[in-house]
């Protein structure tokens, strides 16, 4: 299932649209690029809409949050909706401000987002918790993330995916429980925003929006396993998990994935 759905985003090639966090647009670009898909980060909002008409996914990432970003989101999301492409919304830094709670749910009223995805903190918030982000940082969560993910898929008809140590994909009340990846990947900045990126890359050519998610967190986090085991140090391991998710194969991804289906 992991290896068809990564050799369909290589041979498709699908054109995936961001309007995304300015400190980690170059990493999600180039990220998006090593899984074989094609990346367009188009912000303006004299043309957001028209490009999500073009594209094949629409990834918005609130990481660096401004009123006029967010209605360039909103005209690309409209587009995309009315194309019937999937649209993944990545809530960085939710539960972090007023601002971020306000901004994120606009844009979950307005328009119809396939994937919500976020770390604890910031799906729990969504999902009506008491939880407070630390900027954009995870912070410790007492309760069920399980029945957290379940409830906020079910509330706003979406794939809810938790990242973490093991991620968590939730569709009504099918569960994906995805344990690949390394401790190292947390040392970087953008792992969360590239996840975001690699997540709408395999939905675009993945209509069951749960598996899509849970094929490219195994891929993504079985790249990382790799690179960390060439690597000495952050920036070694940034360079050599480009490499090692460019060059991502059947055998290995059958015998590294570690994906749970309840």
């Amino acid at each position: 299932m992991i290896s068809e759905i990564l050799g369909r985003v290589r041979q498709e090639k699908p054109l995936i649209h961001h309007i995304t966090n300015w400190v980690t647009i170059y990493d999600c670009a180039n990220m998006t690029r090593a899984f074989g898909a094609l990346p367009v980060m188009a912000h303006a909002p004299e043309e957001a809409a028209e490009m999500a008409g073009i594209a094949s996914a629409l990834v918005l990432n609130i990481g660096t949050l401004t009123t006029e970003l967010v209605e360039s989101m909103l005209l690309a999301a409209r587009s995309a909706n009315r194309k019937g492409i999937p649209v993944v919304l990545d809530a960085v830094g939710v539960g972090a401000t007023r601002f971020r709670d306000m901004k994120a749910a606009e844009i979950l009223d307005s328009v119809r987002v396939d994937v919500i995805k976020g770390n604890a903190s910031e799906i729990a918030r969504l999902a009506g918790e008491k939880a407070v982000t630390r900027g954009v940082e995870s912070t410790e969560i007492e309760t069920d993330l399980i029945a957290v993910a379940k409830k906020l898929s079910r509330e706003r008809s979406s794939t809810v995916v938790i990242t973490g140590e093991e991620d968590i994909i939730a569709r009504d009340d099918r569960i994906f429980l995805v344990k690949n990846g390394h401790a190292i990947m947390g040392s970087i900045v953008g792992t969360g925003c590239m996840a975001a990126s690699v997540i709408g890359a395999f939905a675009s050519v993945e209509r069951d929006f749960a598996r899509a998610a849970a094929a490219a967190l195994a891929c993504y986090g079985i790249a990382g396993e790799l690179a960390a085991a060439r690597s000495d140090g952050p920036g070694s391991f940034k360079e050599r998990f480009y490499d090692a998710v460019y060059n991502l194969d059947a055998e290995t991804l059958e015998s590294m994935s570690r994906v749970e289906e309840r």
